[in-house]
């Protein structure tokens, strides 16, 4: 199931769904699993679920009701999708409580309500994957957007920390951090910023002044280049991998380096045959 599809794991999923079917679902059995879609707007989740074939699901997310409606019409899943989500520029002092409060209900508590009914019913089941579409915005958080840098910092928290409940269970749980990335919000907000502006060229400024300054690429990310993370932590192939952060930000945020011999002391012994063990490490 995978909510706001009208955001970026939205049409990052979407393109993909048109190429290639999706990976089997081991409890089906081969079979390809059913897809769910959910978003706001009950016109746009209707077309959307008719072209592609598949089943949509409108409910408001951002409130424990819109959960709750949810949840009745699709009581179980085995991949679950958070990336409902907003995001403004706005600076810092200036943000009142009331739009705190909102970026956390709809950003965080939207996946944890989400979560927190499916996946120990996928525990149950023996395997599922929980996925939180996060930011490279929560481990270097923007100046201009720190309301949503609380948010994706929390979901790495969350992610971690859900991945622990549910320790060897066949079960899941990661956060995918992108960079900057062509998304139909993005693409809004270049339009405010850089008026009367190309498509190129207001990339080619955003990339210069904004905070992609420092990527790898060059450029924005492109949503199918996302989307082929999310396939991979969503199939069978990424048992493994689980209670993670994995980036996709072009190289934007370097990785943490690590930490030296001085912070971190050790004692090295040189055993002999008369030698006592040494004691056990004190946590």
């Amino acid at each position: 199931m995978i909510n706001d599809w009208r955001g970026l794991a939205g049409q990052v999923l979407r393109r993909l769904w048109r190429r290639e079917p999706p990976t089997p679902v081991p409890r089906t059995r081969g079979r390809f699993p059913d897809v769910v879609i959910n978003g706001q707007n009950a016109d746009k989740v209707d077309d959307i679920a008719k072209r592609l074939g598949v089943r949509g699901i409108t409910a408001s997310i951002g409130t424990a009701e819109g959960v709750a409606k949810l949840i009745e019409q699709l009581p179980d899943v085995d991949i679950l999708v958070n990336n409902v989500g907003v995001f403004t520029v706005q600076p810092v002092f200036e943000i009142p409580d009331d739009e705190w409060l909102r970026f956390y209900q709809i950003n965080v508590l939207s996946g944890v309500r989400l979560a927190r009914h499916y996946a120990p019913r996928m525990a149950d089941r023996g395997w599922g994957r929980v996925i939180f579409l996060s930011s490279e915005a929560g481990v270097q958080t923007p100046t201009d957007m720190v309301h949503y840098g609380m948010t994706k910092s929390a979901q790495l928290a969350l992610s971690r920390g859900m991945a622990q409940e549910v320790a060897g269970t066949g079960v899941t749980v990661n956060s995918v951090l992108p960079g900057p990335t062509m998304s139909n919000g993005v693409v809004a907000m270049w339009d405010d910023l850089y008026p009367g502006l190309d498509r190129t060229e207001q990339e080619r400024r955003y990339v210069a002044e904004g905070r992609a300054a420092t990527s790898l690429l060059h450029r924005l990310i492109r949503p199918h280049e996302v989307a082929n993370l999310i396939t991979y932590v969503a199939s069978d192939q990424a048992s493994a991998t689980t209670g993670s952060a994995l980036s996709v930000d072009g190289g934007l945020v370097p990785p943490s380096s690590p930490e030296s011999a001085e912070s971190t002391p050790c004692t090295f012994r040189t055993a002999t045959k008369d030698a006592t063990p040494p004691a056990p490490f004190d946590r």
